[in-house]
């Protein structure tokens, strides 16, 4: 079973195109036969049709979970050269298909993807939700370990920050992924451990943290001011040009962005509903129009609003 509206948003074409490789490293069996396939094994969460199969992986409608789950599981299974293991393709199109049917790219995984899930982000150095979650939970971080247990260090928050950060996990996403992050954490699945450093003792790069952090409550503001400003994004294009005080290397980014009239259309039709599907170079192409300078002046832990403070290129409104 399927929706019947098909976004067009990037999300949507990432979840097509990891299909289709999927499909083409399984030998690109006929849809007949994928649905057969699906209906032989039992364990399989949905029964689809080889017109369900030929739909969803070409993109032309929207899937049940349960649909892709059963695809994915019968696709890695085919896989011969080299071998894919069902659980893991599984678990990694997930979150695929979760960035379409919520609309909401950056998310946090949920208790049962993170368990699922390996590693704490993708490899392109950039820091993910799971990532700043990862380094949040280590205790390593709080806490000076015993010497039995490990070498000593000195702690990078105190425990009081590091607990009023757990608390603030749970009551925002669940004590099951904060014990199932602790609990990987605790096995040795820490941030730093690819490199093969000894338990925590690569401190994670605190600059990189607050800027992703940054970014993230600065985009949330700025859909918040685009909801009920008219013309805020054209007025702020018109700040930056004007602005004689910004740094040659950022200006120049920033003209450079404006070359590319593919990503100027996608920006200049901007709304909060379409944010979503904008990429990321569009969001950070707005919030240098929109946002003069961003950046941490409260200590570790505190809310985003708490620890961050923005300087507009057009001053906020005053409220009422």
């Amino acid at each position: 079973m399927t929706t019947d509206t098909v976004p067009s948003n990037r999300a949507h074409q990432e979840l097509v195109r990891a299909l289709g490789e999927l499909h083409r490293a399984a030998g690109r069996p006929g849809m007949r036969k994928v649905s057969d396939l699906i209906a032989k094994d039992d364990q399989h969460p949905d029964s689809i049709s080889h017109e369900g199969v030929r739909t969803t992986l070409k993109g032309l409608t929207v899937p049940r979970w349960e649909t892709v789950q059963s695809i994915v599981a019968v696709l890695a299974a085919a896989c011969v050269d080299p071998p894919r293991d069902p659980t893991t393709e599984v678990a990694r199109f997930l979150p695929l298909w979760r960035a379409v049917t919520e609309r909401d790219e950056g998310a946090m995984k949920s208790a049962r993807e993170l368990a699922l899930s390996q590693g704490w982000g993708p490899d392109d150095g950039q820091w993910s939700a799971e990532a700043v979650l990862g380094m949040m939970i280590n205790p390593f971080n709080a806490i000076e370990i015993d010497a039995s247990l490990a070498v000593p260090h000195e702690p990078l928050v105190s425990e009081d920050e590091w607990v009023q950060v757990g608390v603030r996990l749970i009551e925002e996403h669940g004590a099951e992924l904060a014990l199932r992050a602790l609990l990987r954490t605790l096995k040795g699945d820490y941030l730093g451990a690819e490199e093969g450093s000894p338990y925590g003792y690569q401190y994670p790069d605190q600059a990189a943290i607050d800027a992703y952090t940054a970014f993230r409550y600065g985009c949330d503001r700025i859909l918040q001011r685009l909801a009920v400003e008219p013309n805020l994004l054209q007025r702020s294009i018109s700040a930056m040009h004007a602005d004689r005080t910004m740094d040659r290397e950022d200006r120049i980014k920033m003209l450079q962005a404006e070359s590319d009239a593919s990503l100027m259309r996608e920006i200049m039709t901007v709304t909060p509903e379409t944010w979503h599907e904008l990429s990321e170079e569009a969001h950070h192409q707005i919030l240098g129009y929109l946002i003069k300078q961003i950046g941490p002046v409260g200590r570790f832990g505190l809310p985003p609003d708490q620890r961050f403070r923005i300087t507009w290129r057009i001053p906020e409104p005053p409220t009422a």
